[in-house]
């Protein structure tokens, strides 16, 4: 069913409340778990299940519930003894031949016929809550104004008619149980954990369906954190305000705080990222905060009962929300509400995200100096690092918050190519770029910016036809023309490596693991064409899976001891003789009639001895936080064989001597401690992506910064309209440290050099 399942199931966590029927005003801090102790039974106690308070339908003169019979229209729960509940909807033939008495703990009560001492009764009976006892047989069902226990009308479709389709019918049942959660903290009471009588595996007269969640990434929230209790429940409190300290619970899975006085809801809700379940119903709400929309993992919202007049467009965002109780907010938007009753919730939350005008644009990021010592132009460079979401991976069922306008090739890819030529980096690597899009679309784009490229798709391409292979993704390093001179372009398969290692064959891990990953890395060596300073730039994308931290491991170890290779061969490369870049006749852009003033004279080709001494940036999206095995063989030069994050499996001479590699790399951003995140989404925010560099040879002068917090207080992931991918792109510029040369200095003794 579209709308989702119901709450109710043992097992789905501690609850934690103050275990009393009546509360004093000021309430008592909730610091800890109730004990599992039982309250002893009291003949005039409530019922701890469905009893309702004073103000509830059964005590309320107005309600719709009330009636000048003892015939209530519903059986509930007493005391532990469960009875089939009756939904509102259902026909009132089926009561014709119902029992004609009432059962409460065992004792027989006989008919109430006179009810006009109606004070008296509850007062006999405090908060007993009466069952349909047969009258309803020749009897005409009558309803006091169509008011709700709050004094709201309810909506049309709330009456015993039978209601227009089976989703409005599910509505129609989580509308009916809300109204009888009168009692303070009454889902507490209700949870299988609370209350022994609730059988493991009933719903209260709900079945819930299960849904099957696919594409589903792995959530931190979904790790055992040691936290005993995740659900709170403040019902029944007549709480007007809430405290902030409410919304630093960040863990909380569950808030119930239905059926209070709560007239607003503070921004802060946004906080709760890990909700799943959020009832505000009885309340006198009439407008709903936009940060609700960062509770992208809510399953059901329940706002029943409330003045609710609209709902904010940043709800669009709540793709894994199933059901969304509207019912008994007479002055909702129409549309909204004829949306929900005749397609569901999930209709409503499509039509609410592709209608959302998107966020405003974030102010820009900005540029952070790491070194203001001045050097010349020729002297620095900027490396831009992007992983760009390749076309075929940018869908609704991985992206269910994005609009589907925002998920468009032709507006990411705009979007990407702006954002490329507004940084003017000398350099760009990108990751997941497809075949495709790297040959029609930015490799033709930016060569009207000085820029050449280099491309390689994943080995899968190998295999394909040539139509299949276009949306093959893989790594593509572009370089000014103007600036640099490509000397040599690799491939650095991981998995074809792997394989042909002499150490690692035979090895059934790496054929069962490592070779099926055909992740790969690009590697360009270049030369600055004025400064004759040569820079080894490497393009890599590792493995993205957190199941396989060894893999990750595996294909870093190999990338590295790839790059010494080459960097071995790379010092003895010849001399660059012809540096002149070509240029038209009457100059290289648009509307240039003139042509440009000659270049000075370029530099000779420096010469490098050692793998050490050549510069080297190596950047990518390396799926991989800085506490991994990744991070440290990189950071730190070396990883040992019995690393956690290589299991218990067996790679040849990694995982016996260890891994290990010559050069000494630092990453950019670690100069300001890392940036908050690199990758943003509902599922998993934290860093990944990388530029390191080899600090022996050069110098990190600047970084791009963060992105605007107050912008992502509104954002529950990338990618949307101002950001066109699930990662940042980063931003860094470096300069080439001064080749330290011996040079013979005459010393001087002043003045007394003129008496020679």
């Amino acid at each position: 069913m579209a709308d989702g399942p119901f709450r109710f199931q043992q097992g789905a966590g501690q609850f934690f409340f103050n275990q009393q029927n009546h509360l004093p005003r000021n309430l008592q801090r909730t610091g800890s778990p109730v004990t599992s102790g039982r309250v002893g039974f009291h003949p005039d106690a409530p019922s701890p299940n469905r009893s309702p308070g004073p103000q509830s339908p059964a005590h309320n003169p107005f309600g719709m519930y009330n009636q000048p019979h003892a015939q209530q229209g519903q059986h509930a729960m007493l005391n532990g003894n469960s009875h089939q509940r009756f939904a509102m909807q259902m026909n009132l033939a089926k009561f014709q031949q119902q029992h004609q008495t009432h059962q409460h703990q065992n004792h027989q009560h006989p008919q109430h016929q006179d009810h006009s001492a109606h004070s008296a009764h509850g007062a006999n009976f405090g908060n007993h809550q009466h069952t349909m006892s047969g009258g309803l047989t020749n009897a005409t069902p009558h309803f006091a104004g169509n008011h709700l226990q709050n004094g709201t009308p309810g909506s049309v479709h709330s009456s015993l008619s039978k209601p227009p389709n089976e989703h409005w019918g599910l509505q129609l049942q989580y509308a009916q149980h809300a109204r009888e959660m009168t009692m303070s903290h009454s889902h507490a009471r209700n949870h299988p954990s609370t209350n022994k009588s609730i059988v493991s595996g009933q719903t209260n007269g709900i079945v819930k369906e299960e849904k099957e969640e696919r594409h589903r990434a792995a959530k931190d929230a979904e790790k055992d954190d040691g936290q005993i209790w995740k659900a709170l429940d403040l019902g029944g409190q007549n709480l007007k305000v809430l405290s902030p300290a409410l919304f630093d619970y960040t863990f909380l899975t569950k808030l119930y705080l239905n059926y209070n006085k709560l007239t607003f809801i503070s921004p802060a809700i946004g906080r709760l990222r890990n909700l799943r379940e959020l009832d505000l119903s009885l309340n006198e709400l009439r407008t709903l905060p936009p940060e609700i929309g960062m509770l992208v993992n809510l399953r059901e919202l329940l706002l029943f009962d409330n003045n609710i007049e609209t709902l904010p467009y940043e709800m669009g965002s709540l793709y894994q929300l199933e059901m969304l109780g509207i019912e008994g907010n007479p002055n909702l938007d129409e549309q909204m509400k004829n949306i929900v009753v005749e397609h569901g919730t999930t209709e409503l939350i499509k039509y609410l995200r592709e209608q959302a005008p998107g966020p405003e644009p974030p102010a820009e990021r900005d540029w952070v100096v790491l070194d203001d010592t001045p050097v010349t132009p020729e002297d620095k460079f900027m490396v831009l690092s992007y992983n760009i979401l390749c076309d075929r991976m940018a869908t609704q069922s991985h992206y269910g918050y994005t609009p589907s306008a925002a998920l468009a090739w032709e507006h990411r890819r705009d979007l990407i190519l702006q954002e490329l030529r507004a940084r003017e980096s000398d350099i760009i690597c990108l990751q997941e770029i497809d075949s495709e899009s790297y040959n029609e679309y930015f490799r033709g784009s930016l060569a009207h910016d000085d820029y050449k490229g280099v491309f390689w798709p994943k080995a899968r391409a190998r295999t394909m036809t040539e139509r299949e292979a276009k949306l093959v993704d893989g790594c593509a390093i572009f370089y000014k023309n103007s600036k640099f001179i490509l000397l040599d372009k690799q491939l650095i398969d991981f998995g074809n490596l792997a394989i042909n290692r002499p150490d690692m064959k035979g090895e059934h891990d790496i054929f069962n693991r490592v070779m099926p990953r055909d992740n790969i890395a690009v590697a360009a060596f270049l030369e600055n064409r004025q400064t004759g300073a040569r820079l080894v730039l490497v393009n890599a994308h590792v493995y993205w899976d957190p199941a396989f931290k060894d893999v990750k491991v595996v294909q870093a170890a190999i990338l590295m001891e790839q790059i010494q290779k080459l960097t071995e061969k790379y010092v003895n490369w010849p001399a660059c003789l012809d540096k002149a870049p070509y240029r038209y006749a009457n100059g290289d852009k648009d509307g240039e009639t003139e042509p440009p003033e000659p270049p000075p004279e370029p530099a000779p080709s420096q010469v490098y001895t050692k793998v050490e001494q050549m510069p080297l940036v190596l950047c990518g999206d390396f799926n991989s936080t800085p506490d991994s095995g990744v991070y440290e063989l990189i950071a730190h030069g070396q990883l040992s064989n019995d690393h956690s994050d290589l299991g218990t499996y067996n790679y040849g001479h990694f995982t016996k001597n260890g891994m290990s590699h010559p050069f000494a790399l630092k990453s950019s951003y670690s100069n300001i401690g890392e940036l908050s995140f690199t990758n943003y989404t509902p599922g998993f925010t934290g860093v990944i992506d990388y530029i390191w560099y080899s600090t022996t040879a050069l110098n990190a002068t600047g970084l791009l910064g963060e992105v605007d917090k107050e912008y992502m207080q509104r954002v529950p992931g990338f990618p949307n309209y101002h950001f066109p991918s699930d990662h940042l792109a980063l931003l860094a510029e470096f300069t080439f440290k001064g080749r330290k040369e011996k040079k013979t200095v005459e010393a001087d003794f002043g003045p007394q050099r003129e008496r020679r």
